[in-house]
């Protein structure tokens, strides 16, 4: 393997790391996403957080702790956050499926959480279409997947790369 091919790998490896420990740090605080830019300066993080005062802290604390951590951790030369609020999170499928993620953990009826969740999406007005899975050992100790849908949604072609927004939970 070429030496740039491997820079490439290890590189997508770090972000993905980054990624994942963000994820796993603001869950309570609706992280949606991460943008990583390498400037002159050191390296721009762009937080989107529905709830941007629990990532920030008191007085900047939390934030000093998780700048503090990716400079140890991750090997990033002075990183620089910044907190970017979610205009409406619920359209954001991310924010929505640890939502439903977190109302399952609580012990909820996954049925109704699916479409409270489905309805909430619905209301807003700016989604045309709505598809949330719930697959695992939800009621019993069988598995199975349970679908829920609403609107229309394009599974295939560009219109469904582009216009159609995933989210993940466990």
């Amino acid at each position: 393997m070429s030496p740039l091919a491997k820079h490439f790998i290890e590189n997508g490896i770090k972000l993905m790391q980054i990624n994942e420990y963000l994820r796993s740090e603001l869950v309570r605080a609706g992280f949606a996403g991460v943008d990583i830019q390498k400037t002159p300066l050191g390296v721009r993080i762009t937080l989107r957080t529905s709830r941007p005062g629990l990532v920030i802290g008191k007085g900047g604390k939390r934030i000093q702790e998780i700048t503090d951590v990716l400079q140890e951790r991750f090997d990033l030369e002075m990183p620089q956050i910044e907190v970017e609020e979610v205009q409406n999170p619920d359209i954001n499928a991310q924010i929505m499926a640890e939502r439903l993620a977190y109302s399952l953990d609580r012990g909820r009826h996954f049925r109704r959480a699916g479409y409270y969740i489905l309805r909430k999406v619905m209301d807003t007005g700016q989604a045309r279409g709505v598809e949330i899975i719930v697959s695992g050992k939800v009621t019993s100790q069988r598995a199975r997947t349970q679908i829920f849908r609403a609107g229309t949604m394009s599974k295939s072609g560009q219109p469904s790369q582009e216009g159609v927004d995933k989210g993940v939970a466990q």
